[in-house]
């Protein structure tokens, strides 16, 4: 290889390595089993509780 053509490659990686720093990340962040368990406990936790209070309300009512 000769020494232009080494001089091209190096600067066509050091321009791709940025390109790459530069462009969005359109993949979600990972996210462990255990911590999606807790999650969605914690989400059906809370939609038990905003449903308790409303049959509550009802019971009051009739």
């Amino acid at each position: 290889m000769n020494r232009r053509k080494k001089g091209i490659q190096i600067v066509k990686a050091r321009i791709k390595k940025a390109n790459a720093k530069l462009a969005t990340n359109n993949k979600p962040k990972y996210i462990s089993k255990a911590e999606r368990e807790t999650i969605a406990l914690a989400e059906a936790a809370e939609a038990e509780a905003k449903t308790a209070p409303i049959d509550k309300a009802t019971d009051a009512t009739d």
